[in-house]
């Protein structure tokens, strides 16, 4: 395993932006060593790049992100953080499937909005 790799590497692994990095820098997410003016990942700043992504696809905001690592680093460790994991998770897919049945509701009035027209255009002998 490497000792560090550069935000040019890491952009490229993961097809962010270096503006992106810095953020989650800024956000206290990873925390680069520095030489300079140039920023060196280490592994484990890596694999939180990795997370923090995974946390994105997910649909977790940075806060919720920044709360999952955090419980990791500090007590009660792992275990803390795999339960608020599976709690958010559930959190999540309660969001998702209330914005299903929402888009079902709209998708049945934009039905039903459609038949009204194309029945109304009938009774005054437009065709469709």
């Amino acid at each position: 395993m490497r000792e560090y790799y550069t935000i040019t590497e890491l952009t490229r692994e993961f097809g962010v932006s270096t503006r992106t990095l810095r953020f989650y820098e800024d956000e206290g997410l990873v925390q680069p060593v520095r030489r300079g003016r140039t920023r060196l990942f280490r592994p484990s700043d890596r694999h939180l790049i990795r997370q923090i992504l995974r946390g994105k696809r997910l649909g977790f905001s940075i806060n919720e992100i920044r709360e999952i690592i955090k419980m990791y680093k500090e007590p009660p460790g792992e275990v803390g953080q795999l339960q608020l994991m599976v709690k958010r998770i559930e959190e999540k897919r309660e969001e998702l499937r209330q914005k299903r049945r929402d888009l079902e509701d709209t998708l049945a009035e934009l039905d039903q909005a459609e038949d009204a027209c194309l029945e109304r255009m009938a009774e005054l002998g437009v065709n469709t």
